[in-house]
């Protein structure tokens, strides 16, 4: 996996103009039924990769922090929701909430989320491939590739599956 994941930016940068046409022509002619199909590409993928072995997401980027976030995270760790802000956040460019270091601080030596039942929403849902009405993230997803070996899987399989 760690060879794999130092060869994952090169293989996304080589596939990117390909994959930005692909998400362009699918913004354009949506297939009716791609919830469906983009739930059962991420099925398939996830069913074959293990986070617990990559953990990439938690090494490389942090999460947005929402107050419902802070607030949760910091009653679970029993402190005041302030104190949270100022142990383990700084707000970023775009003024949200964010780690003030990488790798996560809530993740432990063997790839676990010490906060996993109470982590952010953003890691709940990351890497967002399986969010309904998918072809309006194709932004995101395309930067996610170069992170999660699961995100670029289920960008090929879709190109596969929803050729045009």
């Amino acid at each position: 996996m760690e060879q794999y994941l130092k060869q994952l930016p090169k293989l996304a940068k080589d596939k990117h103009i390909e994959n930005k046409k692909y998400f362009d022509k699918l913004k354009k002619k949506t297939p009716k039924d791609i919830d469906y199909q983009m739930q059962g590409i991420h099925d398939d993928v996830f069913a074959k990769i293990d986070c617990l072995k990559c953990a990439n997401c938690c090494k490389t980027t942090g999460p947005l922090f929402t107050q419902q976030d802070i607030e949760r995270i910091a009653k679970h760790l029993r402190v005041k929701p302030q104190k949270f802000i100022d142990d383990y956040l700084r707000i970023d460019e775009d003024n949200d909430y964010v780690l003030q270091s990488v790798p996560c601080t809530f993740l432990d030596n063997e790839n676990y989320c010490m906060i996993y039942d109470v982590r952010p929403k953003a890691c709940r849902e990351f890497p967002h491939t399986d969010r309904k009405k998918f072809q309006q993230i194709s932004a995101i997803t395309l930067k996610n590739t170069a992170i999660c070996p699961a995100a670029f899987a289920v960008v090929e399989e879709m190109k596969k599956k929803m050729p045009f």
